[in-house]
């Protein structure tokens, strides 16, 4: 029997992006404006309304393989053809190949998931929650800002994984490796390791910051 992944395969206009990951579930808005991108988005909009997000990879020169579907939601045309659109992201997927590369890329690609388990993986989600908001409350303290975390915080496993991913910033390699990852234990056990080493550096941080503070003048 076929696996899932193998199952559906289709072509799909591709847009990569510098220092950008998509995930399932995630928002992403966007500005088009190069002329290659206003003609595809013109042309999806007369379709499914469906493209691939792409990471493109400076160090190597090309989009990585392993990407996010996005779907436009809202889109508003912009003076000079240029075009604001709100989309989400949908389905991960694999580039199989290149169908073509001009006016834009069209890929050929098939849709990847995470691996089905057996195990309670609710105490992990947990986990990696409450260090979620020891980060943020470490970093609200340090900074002396008020930051909350939004209440529509996933409470499924592989969603909260994801939500957690799109949420790191400034790290679009690891954020890529966590999308490529097609096993959900794995994704949150790493995201607990990035959380607990960022809880660890702030909590040094607000100790010193606290000492300082009561040192006298």
């Amino acid at each position: 029997m076929a696996s899932s992944s193998s199952i559906a395969v289709r072509e799909l206009p591709l847009f990569p992006l510098p220092e950008v990951v998509l995930f399932p579930g995630r928002p992403l808005p966007l500005h088009i404006f190069e002329f290659r991108y206003r003609i595809m988005m013109n042309t999806i909009l007369e379709g499914d309304r469906r493209f691939g997000v792409l990471m493109w990879d400076p160090v190597e020169g090309k989009p990585a393989l392993v990407g996010c579907c996005a779907e436009i939601l809202q889109f508003q045309r912009l003076p000079d053809d240029r075009m604001k659109i709100w989309t989400l992201g949908q389905q991960r997927f694999r580039v199989l190949e290149y169908v073509r590369e001009k006016p834009y890329r069209v890929g050929l690609v098939e849709w990847i998931e995470d691996q089905p388990t057996e195990q309670n993986l609710q105490p992990l989600a947990t986990e990696v929650e409450q260090l979620l908001r020891d980060v943020v409350h470490l970093s609200a303290k340090l900074t002396g800002q008020v930051i909350e975390l939004p209440e529509s915080i996933p409470d499924l496993p592989l969603e909260l994984s994801h939500w957690v991913a799109s949420n790191l910033y400034g790290v679009a390699g690891e954020q890529q490796a966590l999308l490529e990852m097609q096993d959900t234990v794995a994704r949150l056990e790493r995201e607990a390791e990035i959380l607990t080493s960022t809880r660890n550096h702030l909590a040094a941080r607000t100790a010193l910051k606290d000492v300082l503070k009561d040192t006298p003048k």
